[in-house]
């Protein structure tokens, strides 16, 4: 009974989580292309020197500067959200989060091998990883079933299309509420 009613928790857990990936494999391309369009290659490398000269517990604390210097970002966007601000509220959070993504996609390849030195990061990054594969394997389906009732909708001629749609909608709900 508990974990039928936790699954949707659990399920909604995962899609943050995969989105999360998703925004982290998107990004570190960009970030990468602009590392190669503007100097921040020469500061990568010049990076990338300091790091080696670091311990690994001291290569951690390059790593978490990203998520120091943009908290303050994060706290604008609630304060916008708590003014009712919500467009701007939304965009600064967005803008924070693409950000944020893309420095710490650009940090973390640069102070991976470091990072990995440590036993417990190793396992936090393994795990992590784990993780991912795990909520792609519980969203997957869902995934799936989305997709087949958009085919299935989109197949099917206009005339009456929206009570099809309505009893696709009521037979995912009733096979999801009988996991």
């Amino acid at each position: 009974m508990l974990r039928r009613l936790l699954q949707p928790f659990w399920i909604l857990l995962a899609i943050i989580f995969l989105i999360e990936a998703w925004l982290w494999d998107h990004l570190e391309p960009i970030v990468a292309r602009i590392v190669a369009a503007i100097p921040l290659r020469s500061l990568k490398h010049w990076l990338a020197a300091r790091i080696e000269t670091l311990s690994p517990a001291l290569t951690l604390l390059v790593f978490i500067v990203p998520f120091v210097l943009l908290f303050p970002l994060k706290l604008v966007g609630m304060w916008l959200l708590m003014h009712h601000q919500w467009k701007l509220a939304l965009l600064t959070i967005v803008f924070g989060k693409m950000v944020g993504v893309g420095i710490t996609a650009f940090i973390f390849d640069v102070t991976r091998h470091k990072l990995l030195q440590m036993g417990w990061f190793a396992w936090l990054y393994e795990s992590v990883l784990t993780l991912r594969r795990r909520a792609a394997e519980l969203v997957d389906p869902i995934k799936q079933r989305i997709r087949d009732i958009v085919g299935d909708v989109l197949r099917t001629n206009t005339s009456g299309w929206s009570s099809r749609v309505l009893r696709q909608i009521l037979r995912f709900r009733r096979s999801v509420q009988a996991r």
